[in-house]
């Protein structure tokens, strides 16, 4: 049956084009990725046959075999795996990058090395194969299914699927690629050696090459298949045999990465429980990082056999961007995901991996050469965000995330700083670790919060990711110091030693103590239940006024979080602080005495203008702006 010709999406040809051009110096990774999918689907096959035998049929022995034709200019690579329903091939051949071909392309900056990078983040695996093929031909059977389809397309003009004749291949997957002329050398059997053995020499699986050369002898038989890989599983081998190359080609194969892995834990643990892990974190965000969807890949196996990769509560959310294997010794091997959700096993390995894990993360933390500071920092950079989030979820390892922390502040508007550096370099009378939630650093930065932590010289720690007011709820000490907000409770920083300069730069007098408390007490009337309180300010310094939680209220950037996705009706009410020595304030200080009929009005205006700094929604834009028109017009009178 014959199928007409099914176009590429205008984003699929863009991101194919890229593929094929700009990937050029490192063609041989086609192989590799082929070599890693049908691995995968190998492993998927013996899992299911589990608790499907029949699935084996009379062909139990898994297996990658690759043929070069060297005669017809065709390279085949065949599994005998799961295989792929006709659905599977539309589904996994016919879109690249599953998780959003049009934020791939929306992403393309015309710069090569950046664009390759994105590759890695994206993966495109299989469609590496135009970089040597001008057409491709997907044979697929699903196991113990009785059709066969095809799937071909040149990589640009589009793709035909349709059935194939069904005494071809019985199970499996086989990818023939029709070689472009300047890649006749991936037919070499000693360029496919050396590709194998450096980048899948760790496939627990034979991976066999058979040959068949351009010309043969009437009387030469073809050469028989020859395994070519050692085909042991790396991780269960001793650390002292393996390089890092092989690691970091594992690393490639387990995670479908391109980029270098930023650290690994390669771990046997023994005792009531035996397993061992090969575990990897990378140096290169994953597009898809903060995507509801996004799991470890982690893949479990016991004894060897592949078992799942979908096993969620094995690592807990904020370590989602971790990759690599775990194999048991304990857990039997007719297992069920199901089961395995539930068992008291898992939450016992997970413990022990989880603290591996970041305990190898803080050796990258504490290490002292520049370089390795440089790569820590860097990483931390991209997956930060993502480990606060244990600090909110995972109250057992919250002082190792915690060493790992880093943050800006207003020490430096680039370095990073650690709690430990943080504490290490504290004023003398300063009791508190400082902080301060915003949406942006430079928001942070020109906050009239800081006024006076930044007048005599305190450290402010400037938290702009979306997780910090979580986590803010429930870490409020550190060896010993208590984490406090500038914008929440009553701050006092007096007893706190002043700058050398500070008593030299004159401050304004304030109001009146007698006209500041009837300022006070008439705002307060004026605004009635739209705050909580009304009073003196300790923090301000420039600004007139500022907004703040009061002491035992929800932290005020999480409030507006909450309520923006519908899990609070309202904002709670703020505190209004007032700075007496600012010139406004001062001016309705005596307004207030006098009884100004417009006093009303301005104090709407003070406390929108405070709810603007803030970036607070004013409930009135309409009223705010007619105020400040009717103002400003007899200020210029």
């Amino acid at each position: 049956m014959s199928e007409t010709m099914q176009p590429f999406e205008a984003d699929v040809g863009r991101v194919l084009d890229l593929v094929i051009n700009s990937l050029y110096k490192d063609r041989e990774i086609f192989l590799r990725e082929l070599i890693s999918n049908a691995s995968d689907a190998c492993d998927k096959l013996r899992y299911e046959s589990l608790s499907r035998p029949e699935l084996l049929g009379t062909d139990p022995d898994l297996q990658i075999t690759i043929l070069a034709d060297a005669k017809n200019g065709l390279l085949t690579i065949a599994d005998n795996g799961i295989g792929m329903t006709r659905d599977e091939l539309a589904e996994n051949l016919g879109t690249i990058a599953r998780s959003g071909t049009a934020k791939f392309a929306s992403l393309l900056t015309g710069d090569a090395k950046k664009d390759v990078d994105l590759i890695g983040r994206f993966g495109v695996g299989f469609y590496s194969v135009f970089m040597v093929a001008d057409k491709a031909v997907v044979t697929s059977r699903r196991a113990g299914e009785s059709t066969t389809w095809a799937w071909a397309s040149d990589g640009r003009s589009g793709f035909v699927l349709e059935e194939a004749p069904s005494d071809g291949i019985k199970r499996g997957t086989a990818i023939t690629l029709h070689l472009k002329d300047d890649a006749k050398d991936f037919l070499n059997e000693w360029t496919l050696k050396r590709i194998v053995r450096t980048h899948s020499d760790h496939v627990a699986l034979p991976i066999k090459l058979q040959v068949i050369k351009a010309e043969v002898k009437e009387d030469e038989e073809p050469a028989a298949p020859e395994q070519i890989n050692q085909g042991s599983a790396l991780w269960t081998r001793p650390k002292s045999e393996i390089t890092d190359e092989q690691y970091k080609e594992f690393y490639h194969h387990v995670a479908h990465a391109f980029d270098e892995p930023f650290a690994r834990v390669h771990f046997t643990a023994e005792g009531m429980l035996e397993y061992t892990g090969l575990l990897f974190a990378p140096s290169m965000k994953p597009f898809d990082l903060y995507d509801p969807k996004r799991a470890h890949s982690v893949k479990l196996y016991v004894k060897r056999v592949f078992i799942t990769s979908n096993l969620e509560n094995l690592l807990p959310r904020y370590l989602r961007f971790v990759s690599g294997v775990i194999d048991s010794q304990d857990l039997p091997l007719n297992v069920s995901r199901e089961t395995l959700q539930v068992s008291t096993v898992v939450p016992k390995m997970r413990k022990t991996i989880v603290k591996r894990i970041l305990d190898e993360l803080k050796t990258k933390a504490k290490a002292e050469e520049k370089e390795a500071q440089d790569k820590y920092l860097a990483f931390w950079s991209d997956f930060g965000a993502v480990l606060k989030e244990g600090l909110y979820e995972d109250g057992e390892n919250r002082e190792r995330l915690l060493e790992l922390a880093r943050f800006r502040s207003t020490h430096s508007a680039e370095a990073w700083v650690s709690l430990e550096e943080y504490v290490g370099r504290m004023k003398p009378g300063q009791d508190a670790i400082y902080v301060i939630s915003g949406e942006s650093q430079a928001a942070l930065r020109n906050s009239p919060q800081l006024e006076e932590a930044r007048a005599k010289g305190v450290e402010v720690l400037l938290l702009d990711d979306q997780v910090d007011p979580f986590w803010l709820e429930q870490v409020t000490t550190y060896q010993g110091k208590s984490i406090k907000s500038l914008a929440k409770g009553d701050v006092d920083l007096s007893g706190i030693e002043k700058n050398a300069d500070e008593t030299e730069k004159p401050e304004e007098p304030a109001a009146d103590g007698t006209d500041l408390g009837r300022l006070i007490a008439k705002l307060k009337a004026a605004l009635g239940e739209q705050v909580s309180d009304v009073r003196e300010s300790k923090r301000l310094r420039q600004s007139a006024v500022c907004l703040v939680a009061g002491d035992d209220a929800m932290d005020m950037r999480l409030e507006r979080f909450l309520k923006s996705h519908n899990q609070l009706d309202a904002l709670g009410k703020r505190v209004l602080e007032l700075n007496p020595r600012h010139d406004l304030v001062r001016r309705m200080a005596t307004l207030a005495k006098d009884d100004t009929p417009d006093f009303p009005e301005l104090a709407e205006l003070l406390l929108d203008q405070a709810r603007i700094v803030e970036g607070e929604p004013l409930p009135d834009p309409a009223a705010f702006g007619r105020r400040l028109s009717t103002f400003v017009a007899r200020g210029l009178a």
